[in-house]
């Protein structure tokens, strides 16, 4: 019984992966409506392996890998929400075979990633899913602007890999051996004899990092993201939800070699930092409701590696299933957005905030959520929420003190918010283990992420009480340009590979409709 969790756990790659040898092996005369069978199968069998999974951890505490599992989880439920819908969504489109094989073969990898205990195996995986992935957002081949995007990640992915690979050679040599575990002890017996990673451990580190930051769309890399809305809506779904946030996983996997080496989390704090506030500013001048939430997931993605530089791991795992939840259902629901929009534009608008109510609104929400915290830690001193964590949930926060009606609902909102966030970091801090102890240049990191979440706090809400002052004009341009930080790269990737002309896709032969 002890051994039967990472068992069962494992076997959610092999499900997906055996579902691709009937379809991959159909006769061409099938209809397309059979084909779609071994991928639903697969999506509520993977399911209930790791819902099994999940029962034997409640009556087995001795398994270490809880993140793996909380990953598991998450990966199957979105694979079995997502591949419901696109056998709707693509009802009547050709090209659906290939489709479910891309589709089936990402899951695959991604399964593997979260589940493997090997960096071998992971750095493999996370690379095969963007391969699989490529194939998905070129689903539409006479698309011109769907095979452009996708020609960019495809150069931004295998700059990411390099990588990837010279950070995996350099933490087997250090280690002398692939497993994640060995890596990690290797890490904590060079802190403990000499206080350092040395110089290895320290490159690695940082290339681990450069890697998650190409792969997670920040700034200024962050155009294919972005300007990938050709391919269908479920596999925006797959990408926002699934694949972009495998980064953060990562991180936290390595989280104690990250925590010793000083450039990665500078680097990490600085970049994400920096994209989450600039991509916070250019969504407000974005229309479409699919732009907007890609430039909310370059924001996010920029927040969540922040937190992982910050040395705020438990708010990190809380951020991911979070986002990854509410980005499947944004995509997969984008559809009624303009159906929400009429019904919304004849209900009275509410009058804009102004600053002195936004800088109210901030004092008021950091006042409560002190108070609330305070009485968390007489009730529950084992479970301390870190001051730095504390602050970035007082910006987050503060907008609902200022556009709810009435003072006690808003008061009542943000406890209920700020319980729920303290239940879900107790639930991160007991699937992580002990997190590392956070060090001084970490601390004045933070200092640096508040004031910088304060300035866009502070500008966002001047530029919505007066959308027509000299400030939001002059910036509005820049900011509908993305401040122009795409050109540069997008000028350079097709300089050093330039694309060929797409040719429009032939029709299917012997494929059902």
């Amino acid at each position: 019984m002890q051994h039967l969790l990472p068992q069962l756990s494992a076997l959610l790659p092999w499900i997906y992966l055996l579902a691709m040898l009937p379809v991959a092996l159909s006769p061409a005369r099938l209809a397309i409506n059979h084909l779609w069978w071994p991928a639903r199968l697969a999506g509520y069998a993977g399911f209930l392996v790791v819902l099994a999974a999940l029962f034997q951890a409640l009556l087995n505490e001795r398994e270490s890998d809880r993140l793996g599992l909380a990953m598991a989880t998450l990966i199957s439920l979105l694979a079995l929400v997502i591949v419901e819908y696109s056998r709707r969504y693509l009802d009547g489109e050709q090209g659906q075979k290939r489709y479910i094989l891309a589709l089936l073969g990402t899951l695959t990898a991604v399964a593997v990633v979260v589940t493997t205990h090997d960096v071998y195996v992971l750095i493999a995986a996370w690379i095969i899913s963007s391969l699989c992935l490529h194939q998905l957002l070129t689903f539409y081949r006479d698309r011109p602007m769907a095979q452009v995007v996708a020609h960019k990640k495809f150069l931004a992915s295998r700059l990411a890999d390099l990588c990837l690979i010279a950070a995996t050679v350099l933490l087997v040599n250090a280690s002398g051996d692939s497993a994640i575990a060995v890596i990690l002890d290797e890490v904590a017996a060079r802190l403990q004899t000499s206080g350092a990673l040395g110089w290895d451990l320290q490159l690695a580190s940082v290339l681990l990092v450069l890697a998650v930051i190409l792969k997670s769309a920040q700034l200024p890399v962050h155009g294919w993201l972005i300007q990938v809305m050709e391919a269908p809506t479920p596999v925006s779904a797959l990408l926002h939800a699934g694949v972009v946030n495998l980064g953060g996983f990562v991180l936290l996997r390595f989280a104690p070699l990250l925590s010793a080496a000083p450039v990665a989390h500078t680097l990490l704090v600085v970049v994400g930092g920096l994209t989450a506030v600039l991509a916070g500013l250019v969504m407000m001048t974005r229309i479409s409701i699919k732009v907007r939430l890609a430039w909310s997931t370059c924001a996010q993605m920029g927040l969540m590696l922040l937190e992982c530089g910050l040395g705020l791991y438990e708010l990190v795992l809380v951020h991911l299933l979070a986002h990854s939840l509410y980005k499947a259902y944004a995509f997969l629901e984008a559809g009624d957005t303009v159906s929400r929009a009429r019904q919304q534009s004849l209900q009275p608008r509410s009058s804009p905030a102004k600053p002195k109510i936004a800088l109210v609104a901030l004092v008021v929400a950091g006042a409560w959520l002190a108070l609330l915290h305070g009485l968390w830690s007489m009730l529950l001193p084992a479970h301390q929420l870190p001051l730095i964590a504390l602050g970035i949930l007082t910006i987050g926060l503060a907008p609902w003190c200022m556009r709810l009606c009435g003072a006690l609902y808003s008061l009542t909102t943000l406890t209920l918010l700020l319980g729920c966030y303290l239940l879900w970091h107790s639930a991160a801090a007991h699937i992580l283990g002990a997190s590392p102890a956070t060090s001084a240049l970490q601390q004045y990191l933070g200092v640096f992420a508040l004031l910088l979440f304060l300035g866009l706090y502070v500008l966002q809400a001047l530029i919505m009480s007066q959308p027509d002052s000299v400030l939001a004009r002059r910036l509005y341009p820049w900011a509908f340009a993305g401040f122009y930080l795409d050109e540069h790269f997008t000028r350079l990737t097709f300089r050093l590979w330039p694309i060929k002309n797409p040719q429009p896709a032939k029709p299917a032969t012997g494929e059902s409709q």
